[in-house]
């Protein structure tokens, strides 16, 4: 009988499951580190929620470990790199929390209108200032939201409910998808621009990081109120602070912060600022579904196999495996690359395995396209989410299998179409080693590194120098250079392995120069 330990406090439910399912738990939370050690390696499974670290040391102990499960989104408290490489699965629950954190969300906004904390702390202290407290109505005004994927869609349809006019600024969100929601997809400067409330639910990445900075601010509406409850980074809080001084922005409700625990914030003790403790999904429904949820995929893996929402693992049978390993590096590769230089919503993905690839298990090998395809943009997004994920936001998905390969034994290629172009890239194996072979038809041979910068140029002389001159000035050393062309003097792309990732001033730079259209720093 496999044998689960729940770590930290969690629902009853859990508990109950995993019985039901006739496994053996024991719910021992508040475990110290040395204690966690110590059993570890008596369990086959492990539930946890955040306050578990699931630390090298605490894996290297787990010997008969085979899952982690964790109740809730964020995996920062477990080291998922030395999970995988001791062949562990790590799960999360990603959407038992979706409708409580856009509830809070809208909560927020609401007790922002209509200072409600503040009026809630004056009467209490006895005061009846009624004169003071003046709000503002939501109804008629603009919300704008940055980033709308699962829980920004339900934030809309709550507004909506509250009559508000919906923008939402989203590169990934279809035009179509935006329609049947009722939402007006716009460009971020018109968001800041239109929005009486901006409420962000966006991940964090690179491209968000920052993404309500001074420069943003200073384009949006004079009381502008702005509502994050989704990572901290995405506001720039010394920003924020210097506009609520000046009055620019008439209030701001934070849950997340950019140092949590935050215990002493720069932000705490002004009166227009409405602060919470990351209680976006702190709600007994969301834990009970979430406990739940975690519960039941640790259960079907230890007893059936079943991979739910892993984070580190496809659907593969034991099998399959040996045969997909390089494939699958590959495919991610092909994946990853085209999702970093996709700056529209994706409308559809061809994907053709040829060869020797169209005789695999090609199911798996799709979802880990999809997945590298959609990571860039979705924080949660797995190998078994993917596709259903991709269905949700309307992209068409079509598979084709060929016993051609042209001139090499095994190729893939992936196509996909944006609302403003179509791209497409193919791989292949060498030695079972993954490398490009062409880009936007234009022939190519390259292995992808950790470090990587995609310029689509003009085949003009000139470019290698310039670019040489900006590394050399920026103390960036090119490891390899790969040159393709459509035709002398037509389009051309160049791929470059470099060593770090290049400061934003750099991408400045090699974008203003005037032989380069496009320039993207990717990481592998």
């Amino acid at each position: 009988m496999p044998r689960v330990l729940i770590s930290d406090k969690m629902s009853p439910l859990a508990e109950q499951c995993f019985k039901k399912r006739g496994v053996d738990v024991d719910y021992k939370p508040g475990m110290t580190p040395e204690e966690l050690k110590a059993c570890i390696a008596d369990y086959d499974g492990l539930a946890i929620r955040s306050a578990t670290k699931v630390t090298q040391e605490i894996i290297d102990a787990a010997d008969n470990l085979k899952a982690i499960g964790r109740a809730g989104i964020g995996v920062d408290n477990i080291d998922v790199v030395a999970a995988t490489t001791k062949g562990i699965v790590v799960m999360n629950t990603p959407f038992g929390n979706a409708i409580t954190t856009a509830e809070h969300a809208i909560s927020m906004m609401m007790a922002l209108a209509r200072e409600i904390p503040q009026a809630n702390a004056s009467t209490h202290a006895g005061k009846w200032e009624k004169s003071r407290f003046m709000g503002v109505e939501v109804m008629s005004k603009v919300l704008g939201i940055i980033g709308c994927g699962n829980i920004g869609s339900i934030v809309a349809d709550r507004a909506q409910g509250l009559k508000m006019r919906v923008l939402a600024f989203d590169p990934y969100l279809s035009d179509d998808r935006a329609t049947a929601q009722g939402i007006e997809k716009v460009d971020l400067d018109t968001l800041l621009d239109q929005s009486d409330f901006i409420s962000l639910h966006t991940p964090l990445t690179d491209s968000t990081r920052g993404i309500i900075d001074a420069a943003a601010i200073a384009k949006t509406k004079p009381g502008i109120r702005i509502i994050n409850c989704a990572r901290g980074g995405l506001v720039v809080e010394a920003d924020l602070k210097d506009a609520l001084e000046s009055g620019h922005v008439a209030g701001a409700a934070l849950d997340v912060f950019e140092q949590e625990p935050a215990k002493d914030n720069a932000l705490f003790g002004m009166k227009n600022v409405i602060v919470t403790p990351h209680l976006g999904a702190s709600t007994s429904e969301a834990q009970e579904n979430v406990a739940l949820q975690v519960a039941e995929q640790i259960s079907d893996y230890l007893l059936k196999s079943a991979v739910s929402n892993a984070l580190n693992m496809p659907a593969v049978s034991a099998e399959d495996a040996p045969r997909l390993k390089p494939y699958m590096k590959l495919v991610e590769q092909l994946g990853a690359f085209a999702g970093q230089v996709t700056r529209s919503a994706i409308t559809e993905v061809d994907i053709c395995y040829e060869g020797d690839a169209a005789a695999l298990n090609v199911k798996p090998l799709t979802a880990i396209l999809l997945k590298g395809l959609l990571a860039p943009q979705m924080e949660t997004i797995n190998m078994v989410s993917a596709p259903a994920v991709a269905e949700e936001r309307g992209i068409k998905i079509r598979v084709a299998t060929s016993d051609k390969a042209g001139a090499y034994h095994t190729r893939i290629v992936l196509t996909v179409t944006t609302e403003a172009q179509t791209r497409s890239i193919a791989g292949s194996l060498f030695s079972n080693e993954p490398r490009i072979i062409k880009i936007k038809n234009i022939a190519m041979d390259a292995s992808l590194a950790p470090n990587m910068l995609y310029l689509s140029n003009l085949d003009k002389p000139g470019l290698i120098g310039s670019l040489g001159t900006i590394f050399f000035n920026a103390d960036i050393n090119v490891a390899s250079f790969h040159l393709g062309r459509a035709e002398p003097g037509g389009d051309a792309i160049s791929l470059l392995e470099i060593d770090g990732t290049p400061p934003k001033a750099v991408m400045d730079e090699i974008l203003a120069l005037d032989l380069v259209t496009q320039a993207v720093s990717l990481k592998f």
